[in-house]
């Protein structure tokens, strides 16, 4: 794996650098991480490609290559930061993943959502609404996070078995609303622990 920022010689000095022919800006992250693009990835094998491309592209080591050289190397690393936080959590993977087979999420224009997850969100918020003691929103929490399993498994059959990405945006868009609501969970948590 070669995405390093090298130095083209003119005559005698350093110019521009150049990314190596093996990646560019443009590429999709997992053309850049040079892992194929499914939802289920190696964390371990994403950490390390993360690791050696930030060491090869980091900009002090074009400290003595100019201005341009480590401007550049600053894109590269910025794009390289910017690819493995989407890489690394499931949820903007899957929602990446979507858009890359052309379904995109569109999570603020397109709510849409099966009559049965609705009825789930509604059952949900009124358990949150009804809940006055610690151990009945730590049970709503652990009942949410099992949803949020089951929707991650989802997303895999779909991407990954199926190549199914249209019926993997329902999945990631119920995604979205169980991460926003175990936030609104672990709020109420923390307010109870404060009192």
């Amino acid at each position: 794996m070669t995405v390093a920022v090298v130095a083209n010689r003119s005559e005698s000095e350093v110019t521009q650098p150049q990314p190596t022919a093996t990646a560019s800006l443009a590429a999709n992250d997992f053309e850049l991480f040079q892992l194929p693009q499914r939802f289920a990835i190696d964390r371990t094998e994403l950490d390390a490609r993360w690791k050696n491309l930030q060491r090869e592209t980091h900009p002090d080591k074009f400290a003595m290559q100019g201005v341009a050289a480590q401007r550049l190397a600053m894109q590269w690393s910025v794009r390289i930061n910017e690819a493995y936080q989407r890489l690394k959590d499931p949820l903007r993977r899957a929602a990446y993943l979507c858009e890359l087979h052309g379904f995109p999420v569109q999570a603020h224009s397109n709510t849409h959502m099966p009559t049965a997850f609705l009825m789930q969100q509604m059952q949900w918020r009124e358990a949150l609404d009804e809940a006055q003691q610690p151990g009945e929103l730590e049970a709503l929490l652990d009942e949410v996070l099992s949803a949020r399993q089951a929707a991650l498994t989802a997303c895999a059959t779909c991407l990954d078995g199926d190549g199914d990405a249209a019926q993997a945006v329902h999945e990631v868009r119920a995604l979205m609303f169980m991460e926003r609501f175990m936030h609104d969970v672990q709020n109420r948590l923390d307010a109870l622990d404060t009192h």
